[in-house]
């Protein structure tokens, strides 16, 4: 026996095989790279970051807003946020229902307090709808013709 030596041992690294989750998340990261990169570029360009104006005022008017709101405007909106949580109940068994009830709800509750503005974007609504359905109509008729 030596005291001063040891035997070479044979050692070899083996890496633990990767789960499906892990598998998922590098793929992720590998498809947000150029964005992730971007991003990077962006914020070090300037020492400090730079916030929207635009954004800034947004939520200092919604500040405002709520700190003065108009004559019944809480009321109004705890009555549209019970026709959402209404809608909630009403909607028990498919995810689809979940999604269409509480909203269409809270969008009949909000066109009887503000009615103009629910005809308006009524408005613009049917014509987006009607410019979709004019795409998919020329689409579907280019199909057809080329069979």
């Amino acid at each position: 026996l030596s005291l001063y030596s040891s035997p070479a041992r044979e050692t070899k690294y083996v890496e633990n095989p990767k789960t499906e989750l892990e598998e998922g998340v590098s793929r992720l990261r590998h498809l947000m790279e150029p964005y992730t990169a971007w991003c990077q570029l962006e914020l070090t360009g300037s020492s400090k970051v730079k916030i929207d104006s635009s954004l800034v005022s947004f939520f200092s008017e919604g500040y405002e807003f709520l700190q003065k709101p108009p004559a019944g405007f809480y009321p109004r909106l705890g009555v549209i946020s019970f026709a959402g949580i209404i809608g909630l109940f009403l909607a028990r068994g498919s995810k689809i229902k979940k999604l269409v009830y509480p909203a269409a709800l809270m969008g009949i509750g909000t066109a009887v307090y503000y009615p103009q503005q629910a005809v308006a974007i009524a408005k613009v609504a049917g014509t987006q709808l009607y410019d979709w359905s004019l795409q998919g109509y020329i689409a579907v008729e280019a199909l057809w013709k080329d069979n």
